[in-house]
């Protein structure tokens, strides 16, 4: 078991990966927080890709006012091998992401 965080400070609207699962392994997902560092406001889009490169909608357009954090998860969200996380923001520089992880190897 490894407990680990994987954080990203969202200086562009692209898709950016936030945590992909080893191959080799399954994670258990306790946390996301998301802060917005400005006093206007921005928005979340969070998604999850499986394996097979389906894309699952988790929050869409979810807002964050400014100078606020928001928690995403009110549960644990349990990732398969190669599962990724992606986050996408409204507006650039306003956003920060932090998600907290229990990483289980198979091995």
């Amino acid at each position: 078991n490894i407990y680990k965080n994987a954080k990203i400070d969202l200086t562009t609207t692209d898709i950016t990966t936030l945590y992909t699962t080893p191959s080799n392994s399954r994670a258990i997902v306790k946390s996301i927080l998301v802060c917005d560092d400005s006093n206007n406001g921005s928005t979340i889009t969070l998604t999850l890709t499986d394996a097979a490169s389906a894309i699952f909608v988790l929050f869409d357009v979810k807002t964050v006012a400014g100078h606020a954090t928001e928690q995403l998860l009110s549960e644990p969200l349990i990732l398969q091998e190669s599962e990724i996380l992606k986050v996408t923001a409204a507006n650039a520089n306003r956003l920060h992401v932090v998600a907290s992880i229990l990483e289980i190897s198979r091995e």
